[in-house]
């Protein structure tokens, strides 16, 4: 096993360079096997786990958080052995009497980001969140109500840190400054898609995240399941058409991909990973499993080391934006 421990970019919290994802959980996991994962995951001594508070599709959203806060309240030191991050922005669907315009919306208003705090907070069974991310950016609002919101909740002592997710390079630029100019901390990580089919944010997000000192925190390293092998695909929960029609139209990279795996004699999704954790900017790849088993395949991805002509020949069959903003496209 080779968990290492990485900072949040250039902050002093010490992170597993792989981080649990918890979306699967409530929805296509069993509270009952999330726990098995849970416990496992920090036998193997992954203490990164991530979530949202609109994660629980089966029953309600929230329901991943209210999984994970019983395991929290479990006890045996569970709480203090993790980096406990989720989110705000989306809105949470609950049973509820009344709608309530001002937490309902996709926002990050200080009164939607004071009350969904609290929420997760209660349904976490926890007094503070590690890494409280925003979602998504939210340009309607402006970053005096944002950061005021923040600092407060961080001063009251019921999150860490502030995160950011499915920001552009120029959101993640603006924030920082927003955040230094108040004498704050700002960013801490940033939260994006990333995988060898979709490398759109080495144009100028992955440079952002350098320059002011971000870590990376992947998600959808397999492409959702793209990835993880053809097999998979043509049967199981990734046979839906959407995903078939995105396999049709990559078949002959998947297929080169899959030959290349093979050669170096390793399975395709540990491969995706291992990809990611070659990039310095990188602090954990989110891994999603459903089962105790796929946890334990994805930990490999942890030990192996990709030489550069393999590197290099990952970049022929998936060829990224050819770098960084503007040597990418100019000179």
């Amino acid at each position: 096993m080779a968990i290492e421990y990485r900072r949040l970019g250039n902050h002093g919290v010490l992170v597993s360079n792989l981080c649990l994802g918890t979306m699967n959980f409530g929805w296509y996991t069993s509270e009952k096997d999330s726990f098995k994962i849970m416990d496992r995951a920090l036998e193997l001594g992954i203490n990164f786990f991530d979530t949202a508070d609109t994660y629980g599709w089966a029953g309600q959203q929230g329901d991943t958080e209210i999984i994970i806060g019983k395991w929290l309240s479990l006890g045996g030191g569970r709480r203090q052995a993790i980096v406990l991050a989720t989110k705000v922005y989306n809105p949470v669907k609950r049973k509820k009497n009344r709608p309530e315009p001002n937490t309902d919306g996709r926002s990050l208003s200080a009164m939607k980001i004071k009350k969904h705090c609290e929420d997760s907070l209660k349904r976490l069974k926890t007094d503070w969140i590690d890494l409280y991310q925003m979602h998504h950016i939210d340009r309607n609002c402006p970053w005096d109500e944002i950061w005021q919101a923040f600092d407060s909740l961080i001063k009251q002592g019921k999150i860490v840190y502030a995160g950011s997710s499915n920001f552009a390079a120029w959101d993640i630029a603006t924030c920082c400054q927003e955040a230094w100019k108040r004498g704050l901390t700002g960013l801490v990580s940033e939260q994006s898609i990333y995988n060898l089919t979709n490398r759109n944010i080495e144009l100028e997000v992955i440079p952002a995240c350098r320059y002011y000192g971000l870590g990376l925190i992947p998600y959808s390293p397999l492409a959702g399941g793209l990835l993880a092998g053809s097999d998979k695909i043509e049967k199981g929960r990734r046979s839906s058409d959407g995903m078939i029609k995105e396999f049709e139209k990559k078949k002959r990279q998947i297929e080169k991909y899959e030959k290349l795996c093979k050669k170096i004699g390793e399975y395709p999704a540990v491969v995706a990973i291992a990809w990611l954790l070659h990039n310095d900017v990188v602090a954990a790849p989110i891994i999603g499993p459903r089962t105790v088993e796929q946890l334990e395949n994805a930990i490999r991805a942890t030990e192996i080391k990709l030489d550069k002509e393999i590197l290099d020949e990952l970049d022929a069959i998936f060829p990224g934006p050819g770098g960084e903003a503007t040597e990418a496209y100019a000179w």
